[in-house]
């Protein structure tokens, strides 16, 4: 049942000013008793998810976020979170320049380990978690990034104000579940589900610049695609998405482009 509450709470299936059903109705709708139901709450109350007030019922006590995904624009996180009238903060958590791994070395198209510049920072609103993202950048490109950038405006603004250009930026979404260190960060329990979404940027050249790893709440952010054209493209199946990681492949390359922000898939 609480598993089902976070997803409708993800989905934005709740009511007027974020309402839930009463404990009566939830346990009519799920035929369990109001034991059970009382149980779920708490558990999501734990996981900062819900709030009880004193006459009203339970109420979702963190917004979800809801962020389109428009065919051939590149939005972010913080105009969705703007547009819901909210206030976003980052906090750096890591900050440091050293050798690469081996998937970030491949996916910014550097030598074995290279140095990079590595950004671990969280992002709250209003106070309540996020997400944690990793950022890698090439150390030549991020020599003019300091600590203090990179909490405010940011890596990626902060590359743009040094002149770096950034004129493609190739995205993958798929599912994660928090480790320990996101636990601690997010303020969830270890194996929490996360939204991860890897992003790559290229400048005008096609030479990759910055690689950011984004791992969301899977409870307070989700990412929206609108299909067109679908009934005239002679499709039988509803549109989906398209497996492109050849064998061999994990979920875990960051180089995996499981859909791009510039294409839609019609199949």
């Amino acid at each position: 049942m609480a598993a089902e509450l976070r997803e409708r709470i993800a989905l934005g299936d709740v009511g007027p000013s974020g309402s839930l059903d009463s404990e009566a109705a939830l346990g009519d709708r799920h035929g369990v008793s109001r034991v059970t139901v009382r149980r779920a709450l708490e558990l999501l109350r734990a996981e900062g998810l819900v709030e009880s007030r004193r006459g009203a019922g339970w109420f979702v006590s963190g917004a979800s976020f809801h962020q389109p995904l428009a065919l051939g624009t590149f939005r972010h996180a913080a105009s969705a979170v703007t547009e819901a009238g909210l206030t976003a903060s980052r906090r750096v958590v890591d900050f440091g320049f050293g050798p690469a791994t081996g998937q970030v070395s491949a996916g910014l198209d550097l030598a074995a380990e290279a140095d990079v510049l590595h950004v671990r920072s969280l992002r709250s609103v209003d106070g309540v978690p996020l997400d944690v993202a990793h950022e890698w950048v090439p150390a030549a490109t991020g020599a003019g990034v300091s600590r203090a950038d990179a909490q405010d405006p940011g890596t990626w603004a902060t590359l743009q104000r040094e002149g770096v250009r950034i004129d493609r930026v190739r995205q993958t979404i798929t599912a994660a579940v928090a480790t320990d260190d996101d636990a601690a960060l997010l303020n969830v329990a270890s194996g929490t589900a996360l939204l991860l979404v890897r992003r790559v940027a290229h400048d005008d050249q096609g030479t990759p610049v910055a690689l950011a790893d984004h791992r969301y709440l899977a409870s307070r952010f989700s990412l929206e695609v609108e299909f067109r054209g679908w009934s005239t493209a002679g499709a039988t199946e509803p549109p989906g998405l398209r497996d492109t990681a050849p064998s061999g492949r994990t979920d875990d390359d960051p180089t995996t482009d499981q859909q791009d922000d510039t294409t839609e898939d019609t199949r």
